[in-house]
């Protein structure tokens, strides 16, 4: 599949067939993979393969709380977890709030699940200074996140990026024995998508590019 091809067709697949994914077909995503682009090369990724009931389960356990803070959020109109505007929905509003069933069983009843990792100790992270959320660090292992989502297009498959886990990133590292360095950085549910979209809606390059300055004229090409 010609590339520019997989960039404008790999869209977030939440809902799969019954068809394997197979360890052959896993080897082949992750061997391309892992050509991503990484700080100093440092290629600070682990990949925890799922398969196991009992572990999609307690993956689903996790993942609850913050899912259940995500709807309550979306419900009142707020952009969820935002830094920058703090939520107003309260405690209560969230305890009342339902995850819909069909939500969890898209990330967890995927035909396989990969949990991404990163060793914090081998990435830069030059925003570490900074009065915010610190973003930098990701330039080391979301590059190879999306790999793996570009892979998969390749391949026939579809999967979506997910970070539900990572509210209770403690209770992930029980589940799975993840040593204390090793930070989450993605759960990707894989598999074959009940329906392959091939227009995506994304912005125009316009919208969101600029000539020399922030307030410069828009790039326009030919």
């Amino acid at each position: 599949m010609e590339l520019y091809e997989v960039m404008r067709t790999t869209f977030a697949a939440r809902e799969f067939t019954d068809m394997p994914v197979t360890d052959a077909m896993l080897q082949r995503i992750l061997e391309n993979a892992r050509f991503a682009p990484s700080g100093g090369n440092r290629q600070g990724w682990k990949v925890v393969v799922v398969r196991n009931d009992a572990t999609r389960q307690g993956l689903a356990d996790i993942m609850a709380p913050s899912m259940q803070r995500y709807v309550a959020q979306v419900k009142a109109g707020e952009a969820p977890f935002n830094t920058i505007n703090p939520s107003q929905v309260s405690d209560a509003d969230v305890e009342n709030t339902a995850v819909p069933q069909q939500m969890l069983d898209n990330l967890t009843q995927a035909p396989v699940i990969l949990l991404v990792f990163v060793d914090l100790s081998v990435v830069a992270s030059f925003d570490s200074g900074l009065d915010r959320v610190g973003v930098i660090s990701g330039a080391s292992i979301y590059p190879f996140v999306w790999n793996i989502l570009l892979a998969a297009r390749s391949e026939g498959l579809g999967g979506t990026l997910t970070t539900f886990a990572a509210g209770q990133e403690d209770k992930l590292r029980e589940l799975i024995g993840v040593p204390e360095e090793m930070a989450f950085a993605a759960m990707i549910p894989l598999g074959q998508p009940v329906k392959q979209l091939t227009k995506l809606k994304r912005n125009d390059v316009h919208s969101f590019t600029v000539l020399e300055h922030w307030n410069g004229e828009n790039l326009v090409g030919s």
